[in-house]
């Protein structure tokens, strides 16, 4: 057995031992390049590679990786580094499992799609701990870049939330300690626009023609066109009626979720719906009633008993069953992925699709113009209006504070 005092190696046929054998460097079968494992602070062995074939060279590559790995160890770190590439697949891969679980939040979405779009691409081979603010500046002018346009607040915070998302599973698995630095995104950016909304009249005009425009199909006709636009209508309708939020909070709602609740001798029809802000009980206004009654004929799995049983939480096994059921389905319980596409359609048809000031109009519209009309005609309160719709009353406040003072105009000028 041969010894070299350069880089203390012991030699033997099968394996190579330096730095008083917490490095092994060896070979394995069929194989050109080198091995090696390595001893940790903690007394673990990791392995990895050498990507080297010369003898000489394998061996300063072993004492390098095993040095790196001491070194971060001392500083809170992992042994190995791992690309922010590598965490960000994790921290989507953690994301959809919570949605497929029904557990994530509608917002993932937007986390989702930052992960994806652009940190994946940008920081395919840099290190978390290695990043630096000019590193975090040069990231946000590619993505305004590629976004073609000045991020508003809202979007830069969905950026900064999925980062630290990120961040989050780095801790989580051991990679860096919660004590190393990492640079933030920014927050600051220009304030939204109002969305845009539907005056009253143009509420009305919409359901004429939605009206019409379902009655183009004939009712035996089951192609998925004319479903779609059943469906829609009646989506549109309970958000208008309801201020739901469309998508995760308005699609999840299930029959069991629908009921009557009666309260100093009158009936309301309540519904249950869980979204961004978690769950709550909303009162949907009466003419909700025939929307409900629409989409319950429709459905095959709820034929067996009338929509009043069904509200009322009783019939047979059958049809309890199927009160699991989702409400915004296809006749036969499919739902859509999506309905943003036959929305926007429907705009351009009805010559709704932009508003005065000529911005474009989208499902989050239906919330919008349920919230200004109710404060604008029906007169309800911030406080009420914010319980009802799921958010607080600063945020009612600060995006309708104009109607809130036209709504005063009568009281202030007495």
């Amino acid at each position: 057995m041969a010894e070299s005092a350069a880089l203390n190696i012991v030699v033997n046929p099968k394996q190579l031992h330096l730095r008083d054998g917490e490095v092994v460097l060896y070979r394995r079968r069929h194989s050109l390049q080198y091995q090696c494992r390595y001893k940790l602070a903690d007394g673990t062995w990791c392995r990895r590679s050498t990507a080297k074939a010369s003898l000489e060279l394998a061996a300063h590559a072993a004492c390098e990786l095993y040095d790196e790995a001491r070194f971060r160890q001392r500083l809170g770190l992992a042994h190995r580094a791992q690309s922010v590439a590598h965490l960000a697949e994790l921290t989507a891969r953690e994301l959809r499992r919570q949605m497929d679980l029904g557990h994530g939040k509608s917002v993932y979405g937007s986390y989702l799609s930052c992960i994806e779009r652009y940190f994946i691409p940008f920081f395919t081979h840099q290190h978390l701990e290695s990043l630096t603010h000019s590193d975090i500046t040069e990231f946000e002018l590619w993505r305004n870049k590629q976004m073609q346009k000045q991020p508003k607040a809202s979007t830069l915070q969905n950026f900064a939330s999925a980062w630290n998302k990120v961040i989050a599973t780095a801790v989580e698995h051991g990679y860096i300690s919660e004590r190393v630095p990492v640079p933030r995104m920014q927050v600051k950016g220009a304030k939204s626009q109002p969305r845009a909304a539907f005056t009253e009249s143009e509420v009305a005009q919409l359901r004429s023609y939605m009206a019409t425009w379902v009655e183009g199909s004939s009712k035996a006709n089951k192609s998925t066109e004319s479903e779609m636009r059943h469906l829609l209508r009646d989506y549109i309708e309970m958000l208008l009626l309801t201020g739901m939020r469309h998508g995760t909070e308005a699609l999840g709602v299930r029959w069991k979720d629908v009921c009557w609740h009666t309260q100093d001798g009158k009936r309301y029809l309540r519904i249950w719906v869980n979204g961004k802000t978690g769950g709550r009980w909303l009162i949907a206004k009466h003419a909700a009633l025939e929307v409900l009654q629409r989409l319950h004929d429709r459905q095959a799995a709820l034929n067996t008993q009338s929509l009043e049983t069904t509200l009322q939480g009783e019939g047979d096994d059958k049809a309890n069953k199927a009160a699991n059921y989702l409400v915004f389905t296809f006749s036969n319980g499919y739902q859509p992925t999506s309905l943003n596409g036959a929305f926007k359609r429907l705009m351009r048809d009805s010559g709704l699709l932009k508003d005065a000031d000529g911005q474009n109009r989208t499902l989050y519209s239906l919330r919008h113009t349920y919230a200004t009309l109710e404060l604008l005609r029906a007169n309800t309160d911030i406080h009420t209006l914010a319980k009802q719709m799921g958010n607080s009353a600063a945020v009612i406040e600060r995006h309708y504070s104009k109607l809130t003072a036209t709504m005063a105009a009568d009281r202030l000028f007495r």
